[in-house]
This record gives C-alpha cells, structure tokens and sequence, in this order.
C-alpha cells in the first residue's frame, strides 16, 4: 500500500520502477496495493529521448529491500520491466 517516507523509516529504499506516464502509475499502484506491498512513490526528473535528450518527470516507486525481489516479481509478471541501475 502506498506509505509515506515517515512510515518505512530510516532504511534505504530500493528504486524498483518508474513511471512515465499518468496512467502506467496508477496500474503500479494498483498491482503493490493488490499484492499487499508497501512502497513509496515520489516524482522525480529523469532524461529520456534518443536523438534530443530532453528532462521529463515521472513517477518513482520505491520499496524496503526486504520486498524488493517481491516487487520485481510483480512487474515481471505483468510485463512490465523492473528498474536495473545501469553502470
């Protein structure tokens, strides 16, 4: 279920997914909400585009590492692509 930065706590939080449209958002928050998993989301700025990179905003879904392999299993079953970092 959707909490608040205060309820999770100190711990570092773990970037599972981001949202880049309105619609896309709402259909996480359902899924976490329908499979019982507290999680966070907060707007934040990202870069998207090929050829003109331009800065976007979307919607950032957070959860605490111990529901994090959880998470990702929802995105996957869903089809959707669960946040990797990239480096």
């Amino acid at each position: 279920m959707l909490q608040d930065a205060d309820h999770l706590g100190d711990q570092e939080l773990e970037l599972v997914y981001v949202a880049k449209r309105l619609k896309e958002a709402l259909r996480l928050e359902q899924l976490f909400t329908d499979a019982g998993l507290d999680y966070l989301v907060e707007p934040d700025r990202y870069s998207g585009g090929v050829i003109f990179r331009t800065e976007r905003v979307g919607a950032f879904f957070y959860v605490a590492p111990e529901n994090a392999a959880a998470a990702r299993e929802v995105l996957t079953k869903e089809g959707l692509e669960p946040y990797a970092v990239q480096g």
